[in-house]
């Protein structure tokens, strides 16, 4: 199923005098657009985000900038937010036409796989399924409706810069300093500049209550989440950003939300282990509060449940038991 339909259009606002909103559609259900941000510097921008890659992607964002009186010519800078499809797909060849780098954070390489081999990136990912509980039927659906999918990234385009805490993207509006904010993915950070209080979030902060952890490439995804929100909470935030939907104001907030959101979830794992074994997949439901997922929802709510897990065997209480396959979890003590 797609969710690009008649309303679903590359288009472009302007937020702010030399800030322009790229509105760019995506190819999965619940998630019909993300944000790309172009901020002016000299006689050209900077491009925050790119959109996805594929056989539309760059006609797309060419599209949504030539609705601000754009090209991607213009484009002096590509900063992405993290390597996942929406936020660096069209990378490559953006910098390919543009002639311009590339800055992200080193820890990108977790997209590596999925576009050199995205058949073993697949079958690793069944795997993964596989001992997390998710029955053969629906493995078997789920290779059916995955195999020969596009990845949504044009190229491997490595950083010509890495964007760790501390390095700073200057704009028309100022210096625009990037934290690192891993969770969401291990790539991730912000960007934050101070004097005028903007703060381009990526996915780490958005204005949607959504969480998300990019299970399997480092020990606590969800502890690493909530250290970065500790970050972004000590920031002066007058207007984010996000990667997805429109812009907000009440950033400390949406922390705080986040973090009740987080509590919420990771009790009803630890309650769904507390009435007994249960593999990833079994907690899924009671994750989600519903009793029988859609697949789009289960694959989503499988990725959430493994990093809970992770995160209550780091906090000393949850455990794999051992021997079991698929992996049973339970409390300690």
């Amino acid at each position: 199923m797609s969710s690009d339909g008649p309303s679903e259009v590359a288009r472009s606002e302007r937020v702010l005098p030399g800030v322009w909103r790229l509105r760019l559609p995506c190819p999965w259900p619940g998630v019909p657009h993300v944000n790309a941000w172009a901020i002016s510097r000299g006689d050209g921008i900077v491009l925050f985000d790119t959109g996805v890659g594929g056989e539309d992607g760059l006609h797309r964002l060419e599209l949504a900038l030539g609705q601000a009186r754009l090209k991607l010519r213009d484009v002096r800078l590509v900063v992405c937010t993290h390597a996942h499809s929406d936020h660096y797909g069209c990378a490559g060849s953006i910098v390919d036409a543009a002639g311009c780098e590339l800055w992200m954070h080193p820890a990108w390489e977790h997209a590596r796989a999925m576009i050199e081999d995205p058949e073993k990136a697949l079958e690793r990912r069944i795997e993964v399924a596989r001992q997390s509980g998710v029955p053969a039927a629906a493995l078997d659906r789920y290779r059916r409706r995955s195999g020969g999918e596009d990845p949504l990234i044009d190229r491997v385009a490595a950083p010509d810069r890495d964007l760790t805490d501390g390095v700073e993207v200057a704009t028309d509006l100022g210096f625009f300093r990037a934290y690192e904010t891993p969770g969401h993915a291990p790539s991730h950070v912000v960007l934050h500049e101070p004097e005028s209080g903007l703060l381009v979030s990526g996915d780490h902060l958005l204005g949607r209550l959504s969480l998300f952890f990019d299970h399997g490439h480092t020990p606590d995804p969800a502890g690493e989440f909530l250290a970065s929100l500790d970050v972004v909470e000590d920031l002066d935030v007058r207007l984010c950003l996000p990667g997805h939907g429109r812009p907000f104001r009440d950033a400390a907030a949406k922390v705080a939300a986040n973090r009740e959101l987080f509590a919420e979830q990771l009790g009803r794992v630890r309650a769904s282990l507390g009435a007994g074994e249960r593999t990833a997949f079994d907690a899924v439901p009671d994750l989600l509060a519903v009793a029988e997922p859609t697949p789009a929802a289960a694959t989503w709510g499988l990725q959430l449940s493994l990093a809970y897990l992770d995160h209550l065997r780091v906090l000393g209480e949850a455990e794999p038991v051992p021997g079991t396959d698929p992996v049973a979890w339970t409390l300690t003590g």
